[in-house]
Formats: C-alpha cells, structure tokens, sequence
C-alpha cells in the first residue's frame, strides 16, 4: 500500500513538473523594449526574437549585412504574417566608407504569366484570383536575395551561423504574442480554404492564445537544408521540386525553370539632396526612391512650423498626390519599361508640379493627372553595426500572410502578383492603380512602394529607417524624416507620432485615429478636402545617430523591438 501511494504521488509530482516546465515554455520571457540607447549601434524589428537573434550576430563580431540574414530568416519563423522565405523585398546598405548599395530580391512574374490572366470574359477582374490562392504567387526571391548579399559583404563568411539560430526557432518554437494569436486566429478560415486537409500549425486544432508556443518543424527542416546547402537547394534542389510539384497539383502556374532563372539584382540608388541632408533609397521596380525624392523636393522651400499645422499637412498632402500620381503613369520594372528617373527627381520638375497648388483650396484629384515629360503586410528593419555600416530592409508576402498558401516545405507563399496592374485603373490590394508600365509580363518584376531609406547629414551616416503598410510606406518614411529633420524631433517622438498619408486616388486624405484635431479637419473640409479617419498606419524602425550614439527605436503600434550593444 506504502509503495502504491509513493508511486502515485510520483506521478503526480511528475505531472506537476511537467505541467510547470510547459507553462514555463509559453510565457514571454523578452519584455519589448521601444527606445534603446547604445553606443555601438543595434538591431531594430518586428519581433522581439529576430532583434536579439540580430543583436547576438553583432556580438559574435558580425556586420549589419550578418545581421540582416539572421534577422531576416529568423522574420520567416516569428513573424510569418510579413517575414519570408517565400516572398521578397528590398535592401539599402551603406558600407563603413559611406559607399550606398541597392538590392533587389523583389519576386518576378511567372513564365506562363499573361496580361489578362485575372479577367473574365468580359474583361472584368475577378475578385480574389490576385490575392488569394497559387496563382497570385509571384517567383519568391527573399532566399536568392540573402545569399547576394552573404558573397558580396558577409564579415562572418560563415552561412551556418547565421541560418542555425532560425532553425532553432522553428523547431523549439516561440511564445505567441497576444497580436500574433489573434491575427493567426482571424486567419484560420483563409488558411483552410487554401490548404484543404493540410496538418499546419497555420490550423490548429484549437484557438491560439497568448503565451502559446508556435512550432514549426516543417519549415526548422526546410531552414536546415537552406543553411545546409544554400539558395541553390531552394531554387534548384529537392526544395524546388517538392515546391513546384505542389504548386502544379494545385492549378499553380510556377514552373522549375522560374526557378532556376531566378536572379536578386544590384540597382543603382535613388540620392536626391535635400538642404544639409542627402536622402538615399531604392530605384525601381520599387517606386519608393523617386516617390519620396520628389516629396523631397516639392516641400523643400516651404517653411515648417508645426505637426498639426494646416499648410504643413496641406502642401504635404499636396505633394503626396502628385507624386502617386506619376507612380501610377511612368513606374514599372525598369528592366521591362523605361522610366524617365533622372527627370522625375529632379527639381525643377516638382517646382513645376506644384505650380497649380495654393494654400487657399485642395487641388481636385481629377484635375490632377501625371506630368508631362517629354522624350499593409510588410515588415522592415533598421540595423547599424559598430563601424558604422547600416542596412535598411524591407521584406514582405504583400498582404497579410501572403496568398495564404502553405507551401510543401511550411512556408507561406506571397501574393505579390496583385502589386501588378490587373487591368489598367483598376485598384489592387491597396487601392493602387496602375497603367501600362506595371502590366503583367512574364519575368517581370512587380511595382512596389517598399522604401528602405538611409539619409546623411553633412556626408555622414544620420538615420536609418523604413516601415510596412503598402501604399502608406513612402508617405510615413517621409513623414517621420521629416519630423527629426524639420521639426526636430528625437526619433522616439518622431515614430510614434501620428501619420496622415493621401495617394492620388481615391480622393481622401487618411490619418490615423485621434491624429488630427476637431480644428485641423474643420480646417481642411473648410478648403475641399476629404479626410477619413483609420486604424494604425505602418509600423515603423529606426535608428538615429546622435552626439551620444544610436537611438534605437520600434514603433508602438506593433510588437516591435529595439536592442543596442
């Protein structure tokens, strides 16, 4: 009897150990953290695992281009809404000489792509075929992109080091933010409908909760190859053609030889002066480069005053419509169209622009069309290494979670094919409409708004940012520049502030939820304008070099993080 009741309290010992070891393994151990100061630079990104993955790569005497791997693959593991390995995305990188490089690992259209091959009959779009399911999937380029940037600036020169940490990740998993459980649970029909009889923690059994631990083995053995044997697995290997196979079951158009000719390319930079100030970011296909170049230069004479100033909101607002408009008329992939760059950021040409705007009334949408020239899933982040070296990248699936398509590998596939012109003047996923320079083509790389940016103050290194939010991406990296350059606020101040965002079409300025006074949109109804109010826009991280050092800040709306060493 003494020895039954010595085992029966063992095993229920036994269970209280294990029951203590589990709610162990899903609490939250990493207390976000939104503004850091350090002195030899740091790691800023959406999930606060990346950051410290980022961080512990600088330590172990890695640049930023080490860190931008690991984080960037650790992304494809914690933050699975944005971070990839089936999507793509784009990086500035300024080297410790102060030289600026552009890198595009943005996906490209499939071979067996057509002009109208989301239309109807009657030629009408249809609704859905863009943004969800295998034929919204453009080439993914995030793995190419990644190993172009280990050959050319890796410190390390070591791929294993800096893949291993995810792939701990996905197979050990990670606590679930209260953000991360809610969105995974919002999503789960989406995934269903996309993934029928898939076992995936993308469909779980149960609703997920905050602190539950997200494991994914099929994507820690995915990584394990990657790391193993590089992007030529990915994009040639047995990775390939398991991906291929699955996508061609499923009705999917993606071929091997898509695969295989698939290339991340370096681009020449965008840099457009603006007073002590040099603005650097990425040329096309990204639109970001000449968009906020030619913000730039249509404000670059006006005298700022306040945030909440109505000509401060008005010739921004301005500037931001004109600008999207000539977005939607010349840009495209300039491997495919030419885009007249040098003209569209000059400034002389935004004078010109802006001669038909005053302060005295809006300027009707419909009244403005292109110039004449002759001849909100994404993730970003902001890292500065010890000697001075910064990367900004911004990587995404486009919308949230991408096509919702879970590839053979446990991977999400983007939806990039929707950043296209379906047809032209039709609005895609974001509102954005397009024309002839963003048609479909087949290898052709599809319009974007990401906007990594690295500015310089007097020749030297000064702020580091970018920021999700589709089409909102170039106005809130211009607004939150323009805070710590004209207002001279500190970056923290700078990030969490509100942001307002117009583009062209539809006719309506957008702020955020409480960012405007009762005064301010009197104001501007008062003078044609219309606004509506929204939820969060973009998801801000930066980084400022100050007298002191690096401040390090994520912004408020997400679960972003900041670590400095």
């Amino acid at each position: 009897m003494k020895k039954r009741w010595n085992k029966s309290l063992l095993v229920v010992f036994s269970t209280f150990l294990l029951c203590f070891q589990s709610c162990k393994d899903v609490t939250p151990t990493v207390q976000i953290k939104k503004r850091v100061l350090s002195k030899n630079g740091g790691v800023v990104s959406a999930h606060p695992e990346a950051t410290k993955i980022g961080l512990d790569i600088l330590k172990q005497g890695g640049n930023a281009i080490d860190a931008a791997i690991a984080v960037h693959f650790a992304l494809s593991v914690c933050y699975p809404v944005a971070g990839n390995v089936g999507g793509g995305g784009f990086m500035m990188y300024r080297d410790e000489k102060g030289s600026l490089y552009a890198l595009d690992f943005r996906e490209k259209a499939p071979i067996a792509s057509t002009e109208n091959m989301y239309l109807d009959g009657q030629g009408e779009v249809i609704k859905g075929l863009s943004t969800e399911g295998v034929l919204a999937v453009g080439v993914p380029g995030a793995v190419k992109g990644m190993e172009e940037a280990f050959s050319k600036y890796s410190a390390l020169k070591n791929w294993e080091t800096l893949l291993q940490p995810s792939v701990e990740l996905a197979k050990n998993g990670f606590p679930l933010t209260k953000k991360q459980a809610h969105n995974l649970n919002k999503n789960v029909d989406k995934f269903k409908r996309q993934n029928p009889q898939l076992e995936s923690p993308f469909i779980p059994k149960r609703p997920y909760k905050e602190g539950d631990l997200f494991i994914q083995k099929e994507l820690a053995l995915t990584l394990e190859t990657i790391k193993s044997e590089g992007a030529e697995a990915f994009y040639k290997g047995r990775l390939a053609e398991a991906f291929i196979a699955d996508i061609q079951a499923r009705g999917g158009i993606l071929s091997m030889e898509d695969m295989h000719s698939y290339d991340a390319k370096w681009r020449d930079v965008i840099s457009i002066p603006y007073k002590d100030f040099v603005i650097h970011s990425m040329p096309p296909p990204s639109s970001g480069g000449i968009v906020l170049a030619q913000l730039f230069n249509a404000v670059e004479s006006h005298a700022f005053t306040s945030i909440h100033n109505m000509q401060d909101v008005q010739i921004m607002v301005e500037a931001e419509k004109r600008a999207y408009a000539d977005r939607a008329h010349f840009m495209g992939d300039s491997d495919f169209v030419k885009i007249p760059i040098e003209t569209l950021i000059s400034k002389a040409y935004m004078k010109d622009r802006m001669k038909d705007f005053s302060f005295s009334g809006a300027s009707p949408t419909e009244g403005i069309e292109h110039g004449t020239i002759e001849s909100e899933e994404t993730t970003h982040f902001s890292i500065v290494d010890q000697d001075g070296r910064a990367v900004s990248l911004t990587t995404t699936l486009n919308g949230g979670y991408g096509s919702k398509v879970i590839a053979t590998g446990g991977y999400l596939l983007n939806n990039e094919m929707d950043d296209f012109s379906s047809k032209v003047g039709h609005p895609n996923l974001y509102g954005l409409v397009g024309a002839e320079a963003n048609k479909i083509e087949p290898g052709k790389r599809m319009l974007s708004s990401m906007t990594p940016t690295i500015i310089e103050k007097n020749g030297a290194l000064f702020l580091v940012i970018g920021t999700p939010g589709g089409s909102t991406i170039i106005t809130s990296v211009f607004q939150a520049s323009i805070n710590v350059m004209e207002y001279k606020m500190d970056l923290e101040e700078a990030i969490q502030s509100c942001r307002f965002h117009h583009q062209w079409k539809p006719e309506e300025v957008f702020y955020e939820d409480g960012c405007f006074s009762d005064e301010l949109i009197m104001g501007l109804t008062q003078k044609g304008y219309k606004t509506k109010s929204r939820s969060n826009i973009g998801r801000m991280e930066g980084i400022l070099i100050t007298e002191e050092g690096y401040e390090l800040v994520a912004d408020k709306r997400g679960d972003d993080h900041a670590m400095g060493y």
